[in-house]
């Protein structure tokens, strides 16, 4: 593992439905925001117009370069069927360092 040089983070967000996070994936990555997306189900309890919520979700974690993380996040807010949808980013403080050359790869424009 090394640190982090070059600045990458993993990007999170969720979706309602397996379908519409799988489909948030792939057009995040054949855009080229992101090498990788995985997606996977979560059970997430929030407060939420006054009261707790308790739902299932589906988490999409988006592997990218930092200088990408506003972008990505503006570009999933456009596609996301939720009111207020959590997108944070996180950033990576180290990795393998052919994983990250292959991020920076695809991710490079």
């Amino acid at each position: 593992m090394t640190a982090n040089q070059q600045g990458f983070v993993v990007v999170t967000t969720t979706h309602e439905s397996e379908e519409q996070a799988r489909s948030l994936a792939a057009e995040v990555v054949r855009e080229r925001l992101a090498a990788c997306a995985q997606v996977y189900p979560v059970r997430s309890v929030y407060w939420w117009e006054g009261e707790v919520q308790d739902a299932e979700e589906w988490r999409i974690d988006l592997k990218t370069r930092a200088e990408l993380a506003d972008r990505l996040a503006g570009f999933v807010a456009g596609r996301h069927s939720y009111q207020t949808p959590e997108v944070i980013a996180v950033p990576v403080v180290a990795g393998s360092p052919s994983y990250l050359a292959w991020v920076a790869e695809e991710t490079a424009g």
